[in-house]
């Protein structure tokens, strides 16, 4: 069975798989991840050594992780930036709440008032408000 020739349509670009680019690269681009590629091989052996050995005591400290985690949850306020977004979801979710609370209560103890001065709210046992 014999395929034609991809021809990509005017309206559409080539899709990434079909790109020549992507399998036509130099040599130095292929030693290069054939480098980068034997450094991950030997950091995955390594640690599956450490991982399976049966004389292992304690856990094993994957110092990529560590940072990954500081940076992801211990160090975000240097790196914060302040910027219209976050000060609008900064207002939203700090002082949104009290305002819808503050409109409830407001408006549920206007109406009660309301009620009771026209003598419409029955207050038998009430102690309070």
């Amino acid at each position: 069975m014999s395929f034609r020739k991809y021809k990509p349509s005017r309206l559409a670009t080539l899709p990434s798989t079909l790109d020549p680019a992507e399998y036509d690269i130099s040599p130095e681009t292929r030693r290069a991840q054939t480098e980068r590629l034997a450094i991950r091989s030997r950091l995955k052996r390594e640690y599956l050594l450490q991982l399976n050995d049966p004389n292992r005591r304690g856990i094993i400290e994957d110092p990529a992780l560590t940072r990954w985690t500081y940076a992801r949850s211990a160090n975000i306020y240097p790196n914060f930036k302040a910027t219209p977004k976050t000060s609008l979801i900064g207002a939203v979710f700090g002082i949104g709440p009290l305002v819808f609370w503050y409109y409830v209560f407001k408006t549920d103890r206007d109406r009660k008032e309301k009620l009771i001065q026209e003598g419409k709210l029955d207050r038998t046992f009430n102690i309070s408000y």
